[in-house]
């Protein structure tokens, strides 16, 4: 319906310049959308104060030019108001229609074709092996795993991929903090895990001493260990993550040769150039601050020329868009990837977002909880403190561009003041409404939904209604916090639904049917909500 009516207001415009009412003009992209109050009614466009400037009249006199030129769209009522608003009213038959559509369409209700045939690398967490998860890598963690899913319900292909930065520097100080010599930077329970594993088990095949491995050696090795059996496990089984491809940067790209095949194609394309004993990429010339060194005087190659690889990596695969999900403090580096993605011929779209940091709180402090991981919290320990669903909730709530607090005491609360409880709680009163129906053998007739004329059914229909635009709104612009922010709307609605409306009425059959109709709606887009935030859906509480 939203486009429908974006095309109508298009058209509309259209006619009044070809009538001689309007001059010409420069059409912007014409956007309805939700109002603000349900007093305004299901759509909203602000079209006429765009373009009042433009052809010169007041906002409100060109609303009303609009509005007479949508009179044949199906509307209740099509009104303007102050100060150029023109709003929309849906029809009785519009809304209980769109019932009909969500109980035919069930969990594909929303699905939308936006990405058809576009393949998508989603790259998120790719924390360096050198420890267990912590809470920053919990929030981009679960962002990029919510990400993909919006977008694969927008018919995207997504790849999840996990970037192994398992060369370099990193690794040597996981080698050093596990031999706990002068150069050790890495603490907690887990160094003294992996000092146990690597050598009980490099002796017992070598039987090498320990001062005889370098702790370039010994840090590969931790590294591996650390994947294997901290990350991919806490992935797996803590935060329900599931990727697609995990790549080695030294495995999968230096030892592959993908740097030298990209250095390679620089070089021939004359992207780059030799300064001071030094090779560097050109890269102020696709908008960054300063040129980058690819391989030091000395001959090593920087991490930038691994970026460099990678970034080959992933377009040989062919993919046409690329997602980059960050910590924070990794700002400095988005300009010069995408620089080097543009010099080595990347033709498509590169997505970056940014993670910021996260603190743990109750009561106003900060907690520190940590002895595994020396002074971080873990996302382990927080998921055993308070639950996945909680855990993945709260951090899906806030944007990721935003500093967050994560309030520990009502993360710990059992109760409707926990969000996550709140929602779920809904879910679970759909179900045992839909149970007591089955068992006073309800079911019986077809149900009559243009019976649904109360106010708060409206309201509930409204919220149906948006999910489809939802899912498209957060697969164009990434605010996948909207998603947990509508599933509590959608609560909201129907707790006040249920606080005033009776479904099973024993005296009034038909409409009990009718609301049966609109509790199944209702529950078969709040379970698909909570599936695309990965959120379990409980049938009872």
């Amino acid at each position: 319906m939203k486009l429908v009516l974006e095309q109508k207001i298009r058209e509309s415009i259209i006619a009044l310049q070809e009538e001689g009412q309007l001059s010409s003009l420069n059409m912007p992209e014409i956007h309805v959308e939700r109002p603000k109050g349900e007093q305004f009614g299901d759509y909203t466009s602000n079209i006429a104060l765009m373009l009042a400037q433009q052809v010169k009249k007041s906002p409100l006199v060109l609303a009303e030019m609009i509005q007479e030129k949508l009179l044949l769209v199906e509307c209740e009522k099509i009104e303007v108001v102050k100060p150029g608003y023109i709003n929309f009213f849906l029809t009785q038959e519009q809304l209980t229609a769109l019932l009909s559509h969500v109980l035919s369409e069930r969990s594909s209700y929303g699905n939308n074709t936006a990405g058809q045939g576009i393949q998508v690398n989603n790259e998120f967490i790719s924390a360096n092996p050198t420890g267990p998860l912590h809470l920053g890598n919990g929030r981009g963690g679960f962002f990029g795993d919510v990400l993909a899913r919006i977008l694969r319900k927008s018919g995207y292909m997504v790849i999840n991929e996990y970037y192994v930065n398992d060369a370099g520097e990193q690794t040597q100080k996981l080698g050093h903090s596990v031999l706990k010599d002068a150069e050790a930077v890495y603490g907690g329970e887990y160094i003294e895990e992996l000092r146990s594993k690597l050598f009980k088990i490099k002796n017992q095949k070598s039987k090498i001493k320990n001062e005889d491995l370098s702790a370039q050696e010994i840090g590969e090795k931790a590294a591996e260990m650390v994947i294997d059996e901290m990350i991919k496990r806490t992935l797996r089984e803590k935060m329900h993550i599931t990727f697609d491809a995990f790549v080695s940067e030294k495995k999968d790209i230096l030892e592959a040769g993908w740097v030298d095949k990209a250095l390679d194609i620089l070089q021939k394309n004359g992207k780059t150039f030799e300064q001071d004993g030094a090779l560097w990429l050109q890269t102020t010339a696709y908008g960054d601050d300063k040129d980058r060194v690819l391989i030091k005087k000395d001959g090593v190659k920087t991490y930038f020329a691994s970026d460099c690889g990678y970034i080959l990596h992933k377009m040989e695969r062919g993919f046409d868009r690329m997602i980059e999900i960050w910590g924070a403090d990794h700002h400095g580096y988005v300009e010069r990837f995408k620089a080097a993605a543009q010099a080595l011929g990347f033709s498509g779209k590169m997505d970056f977002i940014l993670v910021q940091m996260v603190r743990l709180v109750k009561d106003g402090k900060e907690v520190r909880m940590s002895k595994r991981a020396g002074n971080v919290v873990t996302i382990d320990e927080l998921i055993e403190k308070v639950g996945h669903d909680v855990a993945r909730f709260f951090f899906l709530l806030y944007a990721p561009d935003t500093h967050m607090n994560f309030d520990l005491g009502l993360a710990e609360e059992h109760s409707q003041k926990n969000p996550v409880f709140y929602v779920q709680y809904a879910y679970a009163r759909l179900a045992s409404m839909l149970r007591k129906s089955e068992a006073e053998n309800v079911y019986q007739g077809v149900a009559d939904m243009s019976l649904l004329t109360h106010i708060k059914e409206r309201e509930l229909i409204r919220e149906i209604l948006f999910f489809p635009e939802l899912i498209e709104i957060i697969a164009h612009d990434f605010s996948v916090h909207r998603l947990p922010q509508y599933a509590i709307r959608l609560a909201d609605k129907l707790h006040s639904f249920y606080d005033q409306c009776r479904v099973l009425d024993g005296e009034n059959m038909s409409l009990s049917l009718a609301r049966l109709e609109l509790i199944k709606a209702v529950q078969i887009v709040l379970k698909e909500t909570l599936d695309m935030m990965g959120v379990t859906a409980p049938e009872k509480m």
